[in-house]
């Protein structure tokens, strides 16, 4: 990798973007296939066993397109999901059950309407003659009773939440258009159901690889997660230009292997982000770009590990990177966020050499400065009071004002 340039200090969103290369522009190849992946949601861990009943899950799309398939996961479970009936369309709310007239449709793998997902397996459905626009609420109903439910459950956002719905009669429930078979809403509850693809005109997809902070953990005050602010953003540029943006963050995560400080079963949390950068990152349609925004879990520590050294965090985000390059795609990496440590405390140096790390070392692509955006100018280890929730995560203020930082350039696109 060459030398990183000199920062580039971009006034209007107060962000600081750093590239390393020829040029902030320069692109990956598009993928050989025209599917790219337009919506993802992390699974984190298995949590008790699926009633008789039917799940609807609620997934935004953030690219349009048509031939949509569903990928479903059991990457936790000890036994098998076998999948009785998967129905998908389209629901014109999120918060509510009911679905397009006409949009739903029975799902099929390998022309078969059932499937056996084996431990540590995924399934892919057949393409759906469904067409979908950026913003677009995707259901996805799942009928498997008596199967490991392998999940993604978090405080959601406050806006395009994903979420689910579960059905209050036995049976199979997907093909109920009105709703009125399915109870309230569950923010932030989904099962099985990881990742959406789409033959679509955008020519690929940035995967946020992260913990809590992307994956929207209290952002608080309305708004969307910094990554829907982002997909927002592109979804403004030519048809021609844009990329899909996929949210792979899940709350507690870690960027370095050790044991979660939070959970020592190692199911509120996912894998720490080595261990799944396949399932979550590579093995997904139509990826050119990783952004990398983790390691505050790892040096905060917690009740069942202690803080991280700066060397093993970076050795982490060092091998990520590698992989990522690897596998023909580029990484953009973030800065690590404040965390209200004590400035000169052993937590707080080892976040700033991270920082700078990650600043000047070259491993990146290009380099996100979210520390300069959010931090508090007149005390840089916390974040500024109007964008901050709690000493880790932005509220909806500040998850905008990362959002609408981002220099576009780092993903190969025009304009700030």
């Amino acid at each position: 990798m060459m030398t990183l340039r000199l920062p580039a200090i971009l006034a209007a969103a107060g962000a600081v973007l750093l590239a390393s290369g020829t040029t902030a522009s320069a692109s990956p190849p598009r993928p050989a296939s025209p599917s790219i992946t337009v919506t993802e949601s992390a699974l984190e861990g298995v949590h008790g066993t699926s009633p008789d009943a039917t799940v609807r899950n609620v997934l935004t799309v953030t690219a349009s397109g048509t031939r949509l398939r569903v990928r479903l996961s059991n990457p936790f479970g000890d036994g098998p999901v076998n999948v009785r009936s998967v129905w998908v369309g389209l629901q014109p709310s999120s918060d509510s059950p009911a679905l397009r007239p006409g949009s739903d449709r029975h799902a099929t793998f390998h022309g078969a309407r059932t499937v056996s997902i084996a431990p540590g397996a995924g399934a892919w459905t057949d393409p759906l003659p469904i067409r979908v626009r950026p913003g677009d609420h995707v259901s996805v109903s799942v009928y498997a009773p008596g199967a490991p439910v392998d999940d993604h459950t978090f405080p959601p956002p406050q806006a395009d939440t994903p979420g689910s719905f579960l059905s209050t009669t036995a049976g199979d429930a997907g093909s109920d258009v009105t709703g009125t078979a399915f109870g309230e809403f569950q923010p932030g509850t989904l099962w099985w159901a990881d990742a959406v693809s789409a033959v679509s005109p955008a020519h690929g997809t940035i995967v946020a690889l992260g913990d809590s902070i992307t994956d929207g953990y209290n952002a608080e005050g309305g708004g969307p997660r910094w990554t829907d602010v982002l997909a927002e953003r592109i979804n403004a540029l030519p048809p021609g230009r844009r990329l899909a943006v996929a949210n792979a963050g899940i709350s507690g995560n870690t960027v370095s292997v050790q044991p979660n400080p939070y959970d020592p079963t190692g199911q509120c949390c996912g894998p720490p982000a080595p261990e799944r950068l396949d399932r979550d990152v590579l093995s997904l349609p139509g990826v050119r770009y990783v952004l990398l925004l983790e390691g505050t879990n790892d040096i905060g520590g917690g009740t069942y590990a202690p803080s991280a050294p700066a060397r093993q965090v970076i050795d982490a985000m060092r091998g990520i990177a590698a992989r990522v390059h690897r596998a023909g795609h580029r990484i953009v990496g973030a800065t690590i966020l404040p965390m209200c440590n004590t400035a000169g405390s052993a937590r707080e140096q080892t976040r700033l050499a991270v920082n700078a790390w990650i600043r000047t070392s070259g491993t990146f692509d290009a380099v996100l400065d979210f520390d300069a955006v959010l931090r508090d100018p007149d005390d840089p280890t916390v974040i500024y009071e109007p964008w901050r929730h709690d000493c880790y995560h932005p509220n909806a203020a500040g998850d905008l004002r990362l959002g609408r930082s981002i220099d576009l350039s780092a993903f190969g696109l025009p304009g700030h």
